[in-house]
């Protein structure tokens, strides 16, 4: 008879994000939303105001995020680091001031993707006129 530990080893084995079925789907599917990219590039010390340099991961208010994500609602920045805490990608810590005093710092397992996302991020930001002009090609010649 398998024990726990066996059964989630068998488990973790049988991983695969090619099925339907598999959790890791889910999960790729959450990581590469564009608003959980920007959100762990923010809290990983990436900024806009100096692209391409990496400062120390940082604590981040609510509202620090929502001026830096130009373009995120409040309900879909609410639902994504609601999900990202979920998945123990951060941390929401809420801290008893008047006001209240709510940060988001991600994990060392946040951290890690973190490294990746960076990564993909700086890839758009580098190839966007690249990009731009396949688009255009495409364009001029489509139908």
């Amino acid at each position: 008879m398998a024990t726990k530990a066996d059964e989630k080893a068998q488990a973790k084995a049988e991983y695969n994000a090619f099925l339907a079925v598999c959790p890791s789907r889910q999960l790729l599917d959450r990581i590469s939303d564009k608003w959980v990219v920007l959100i762990l590039c923010a809290l990983g010390g990436d900024t806009a105001e100096r692209p391409g340099v990496s400062h120390a991961p940082k604590a981040m208010r609510y509202s620090e995020l929502a001026r830096l994500l130009a373009g995120v609602s409040q309900k879909m920045l609410t639902q994504t680091l609601r999900a990202l805490e979920r998945d123990g990608l951060l941390v929401r810590t809420v801290k008893p001031t008047v006001p209240v005093t709510v940060t988001y710092e991600l994990t060392d397992l946040g951290l890690s993707l973190h490294h990746l996302t960076r990564g993909l991020r700086q890839w758009a930001q580098t190839h966007m006129e690249e990009v731009l002009a396949h688009r255009e090609d495409h364009d001029a010649r489509a139908f």
